[in-house]
């Protein structure tokens, strides 16, 4: 199948959930209040694109490369983010849901996460170093093996993050968050 090349084009209100995104390389577009439900977006490359009250939830993203992604105010349910290539992923995400994401060996530092819902989502063998998570709700989200050093979670909450399965050296906590930090021993924090 043929590629495309888009660059600097605005989608708005689009149904990409009926009539896939075509295969290629989007560079400076916008995509505004789209539906990507259950969309294949394989072998698609984002590079600085913003995507605005967007649903993807559900998408495949196998060779999906989001390089330079803003996401706001979108609902991404049940993503799994793998890498791509050795340029690794660049997104800052505010006010979205991903609930139910998997994030498997992701590189991207310096990563913000502002006013998200993380419910259950997994970390796995990632780098989110330097990565801010500021005021998410990361409830039942589990990191495994990750680098986050350096990263703020000192406005994050309801996260239980396990410092002897995570490079955490650097990272800043809240004093309540501390608590998400000794869950393992059963240790009481008042």
């Amino acid at each position: 199948m043929e590629q495309v090349y888009i660059e600097g084009q605005r989608f708005e209100g689009e149904n990409f959930t009926e009539s896939s995104l075509k295969k290629g390389e989007y560079e400076n577009c916008s995509f505004y209040h789209c539906s990507m439900l259950e969309s294949n977006l394989r072998e698609i490359r984002f590079n600085n694109c913003e995507f605005v009250g967007c649903d993807l939830s559900l998408s495949k993203l196998n060779q999906t490369l989001f390089r330079e992604v803003h996401f706001r105010d979108c609902k991404m349910l049940g993503l799994h983010f793998q890498p791509y290539s050795s340029f690794g992923f660049r997104f800052d995400f505010t006010g979205c849901n991903l609930s139910n994401c998997t994030f498997y060996q992701v590189k991207s530092q310096g990563t913000r996460f502002t006013d998200c819902v993380l419910h259950e989502a997994v970390f796995d063998e990632c780098d989110f170093s330097e990565s801010v998570f500021n005021r998410c709700d990361l409830l039942n989200a589990r990191f495994e093996n990750c680098r986050l050093l350096s990263a703020d979670f000192r406005t994050a909450f309801n996260y239980r993050i396990d410092p002897d399965l995570n490079q955490v050296r650097g990272a800043r906590f809240s004093g309540p968050g501390v608590a998400g930090l000794l869950d393992k021993y059963g240790i009481v924090v008042e």
